[in-house]
């Protein structure tokens, strides 16, 4: 019944992606969304830690940003790590995540995507034919829509959690 909103992998925070298991299951490319995902919602530049796993990533991957954020949100967090980015990408809508996997280069099966939503990012991902990797939120404080749906997420890992 919620097999549309479970990751293929759940891990604490991308620090914790496998990146070599993924290398190896034949995954080009990585979209990743920022808000809670990289960097909490208030935090408006990625800091040194992101940028440096960023870049560490960009030797392997080729990487981009799919935000649902505004464009003024998504150009000041990407203005230092150039990665090519998406605002207002619509999650979870399929559209923009296969355009940018096509922009990359990589079909959908060897793109991965990575978000902190199972409603708005995993549900995108997986309806695009990605590997989805689902982080916990970096921060608590969220929007209040935001918070309401963490409650309904928590309802469909529990599920998730006992396959």
């Amino acid at each position: 019944m919620f097999k549309n909103y479970y990751p293929d992998i759940y891990i604490k925070s991308v620090y914790d992606i496998d990146r070599e298991a993924l290398l190896n299951k034949g995954i080009k490319a990585l979209l990743f969304d920022i808000d809670n995902t990289l960097v909490p919602m208030y935090q408006k530049d990625a800091d040194e830690k992101i940028t440096k796993y960023i870049e560490e990533s960009k030797k392997l991957f080729k990487v981009a940003i799919v935000s649902n954020a505004a464009k003024k949100r998504v150009d000041r967090f990407n203005k230092d790590i150039k990665m090519y980015a998406v605002h207002r990408a619509g999650k979870p809508n399929k559209r923009q995540l296969l355009l940018v996997a096509e922009y990359l280069g990589a079909k959908p099966e060897e793109t991965a995507l990575v978000g902190d939503q199972l409603f708005t990012d995993i549900a995108a991902g997986n309806s695009a034919g990605m590997t989805t990797i689902l982080v916990s939120p970096i921060d608590k404080r969220e929007a209040i829509h935001i918070r309401f749906k963490r409650i309904l997420e928590k309802l469909v890992l529990l599920n998730y959690k006992n396959i």
